[in-house]
């Protein structure tokens, strides 16, 4: 059986709800969102697609500042109210790139994420989830929620580990923008 890997041409990045309001409560918040910005910054450089979604922005707020001034491309914003993210719009859009990899990172652990890491997972995506870029308001129930993830074939790594398995090698020619990248790491 192959073993699930990260490759440029076969991921697509998933950010999830890291929103203002949200952010008050959330355990280790700077990391979380340092992190999330520079998936989307790495992202970006690698040419992977990605979408960030927001849980019903007209109560939580938008997506926090550093996150959406990450971004490339401001259309890439999707709103829902769902906990999960994978909503029609997510999902089309992940059926037209045809990547089978979601690297996801955002907020909450146990209640969007995991929703979202559950529906994918079930849809025949394989989910990699970076471990220092989720969080939650109640950082107990991380554990179990990484755990659950886990138990349903989603793969939990690293930022910098994501980063430099999605190189693969230092002669890439995006290597030292990435080396930039990782050193900002929280």
């Amino acid at each position: 059986m192959p073993i699930a890997r990260l490759h440029i041409d076969s991921t697509a990045l998933l950010v999830i709800d890291v929103q203002e309001r949200l952010m008050p409560t959330i355990g280790d918040r700077d990391r979380l969102i340092n992190n999330c910005a520079i998936l989307l910054q790495l992202a970006g450089v690698l040419s992977i697609p990605y979408l960030v979604t927001e849980q019903y922005p007209a109560g939580l707020g938008r997506t926090v500042d550093e996150v959406a001034s990450a971004m490339g491309d401001p259309s890439r914003r999707v709103e829902k109210m769902r906990f999960s993210a994978a909503v029609d719009v997510v999902l089309d859009e992940l059926k037209r790139w045809r990547r089978p990899n979601i690297l996801i990172c955002g907020i909450e652990a146990h209640v969007c994420v995991l929703q979202t890491v559950l529906d994918l997972q079930d849809s025949g995506w394989q989910t990699f989830i970076c471990s220092d870029a989720i969080s939650a308001s109640q950082p107990d129930q991380i554990a179990p929620a990484v755990k659950r993830m886990e138990k349903s074939g989603a793969i939990v790594t690293g930022v910098l580990s994501a980063m430099y398995e999605l190189l693969g090698e230092s002669t890439h020619p995006a290597f030292k923008s990435c080396l930039e990248l990782a050193k900002l790491l929280k």
